[in-house]
């Protein structure tokens, strides 16, 4: 680019974006494109943002503008189910889900390409559920032009997608509540209709659920049932640690395997992820009743997008795995649980 005086710019094209700022008439945004011509009657709305000098295009090869900066980039940046603006709005492209799902971010190349300082790529965490249209990312160089060299070296970090949204595989449940007191009427059951709000929002359907006393044959023979239909099972009651319960040796006996025993989210310490087959079966603590979000909440999107949870997913749980316990609970939009 290069710069003219005001009344000198008739005829020729914006360098840039030139922004309007209007805080009385609640206006950001885009004035004038880069790349229009610019015209008498322009002048005077100029004037009133204070441009006196107008930067306008001059072709230099070794440069890149903000604006092809970005369509370069990123159909790169864009991996599965997600969409892009056609067009940058002031040197910005913004990203997309298509549909709803997890968004998965390769945190390690995003803190890479940023590291190069004329970026800026914010995303949304890794790992946050999201919905079809809601922003996930935003792409931009922060300078209006940079070295071509710095295109190619963000370009060589992205042979590979940088982000993508993994659609929601699971939407058949089974609930099974354990507990003398639940069976008998002693103690209302709070459980089946807890889960199944969590599940809601997912589109998950409890196709199967059932009340049992605590007899370990009984649970036993449940788990096996439902997971022959169901692709999650959910286990409540007796699951931690009192001596009498029966619910742990249930699932034993029922074949579920489990990476790991409880995991490090307060509150929901012992949310417990096993498998028998492919079938997720989770042991849920009555902290699920209590809390607005707990370890289930966590992680059960990455179960709902058919991820096998490893001990080292739980391990890592523990960053950001202390909830705030804020008089208005605004999970997942917080740091509870942040992971990545």
């Amino acid at each position: 680019m290069r710069s003219v005086a005001l009344e000198n710019a008739v005829g020729l094209q914006f360098g840039h974006d030139i922004t309007e700022v209007n805080v009385a008439k609640k206006i950001k945004g885009r004035a004038f494109k880069k790349g229009q011509m610019i015209v008498k009657d322009d002048l005077e709305r100029l004037r009133d943002l204070g441009k006196n000098i107008i930067y306008v295009l001059e072709g230099n090869e070794e440069e890149v503008h903000e604006d092809e900066a970005a369509l370069m980039v990123a159909p790169l940046i864009a991996g599965n189910h997600v969409t892009y603006d056609s067009e940058p709005k002031e040197g910005k492209i913004s990203f997309y889900a298509d549909c709803k799902g997890l968004f998965k971010v390769d945190v390690e190349r995003l803190y890479r390409i940023n590291s190069l300082e004329i970026p800026s790529l914010p995303t949304l965490h890794s790992n946050f559920s999201v919905g079809p249209n809601q922003q996930i990312a935003a792409f931009r160089i922060i300078p209006l032009f940079c070295q071509n060299s710095i295109i190619e070296e963000i370009k060589a970090k992205l042979e590979t997608p940088l982000i993508e949204v993994k659609p929601y595989l699971y939407n058949k449940a089974g609930i099974i509540v354990t507990g003398n007191e639940v069976f008998k009427g002693r103690v209302r059951d709070a459980f089946i209709p807890r889960i199944s709000q969590i599940l809601k929002p997912f589109d998950v359907d409890v196709i199967r659920q059932e009340v049992l006393p605590d007899e370990k044959n009984r649970i036993s023979a449940c788990i096996k049932d439902f997971s022959n239909e169901c692709d999650i099972v959910f286990v409540t009651g007796g699951t931690s640690v009192d001596p009498d319960d029966q619910t742990v040796a249930a699932l034993a006996d029922a074949g579920v395997r489990f990476n790991q025993q409880g995991n490090p989210i307060q509150p929901g310490n012992n949310f417990t992820i096993g498998y028998k087959g492919n079938t997720a079966i989770c042991a849920v603590p009555a902290a699920a009743i209590h809390f607005r979000a707990t370890a289930l909440d966590v992680f059960l999107p990455r179960l709902l997008v058919g991820e096998r949870i490893s001990k080292e997913d739980v391990y890592r749980a523990g960053h950001g795995g202390l909830c705030h316990f804020c008089e208005k609970c605004h999970y997942p939009v917080c740091p509870f649980a942040i992971t990545e």
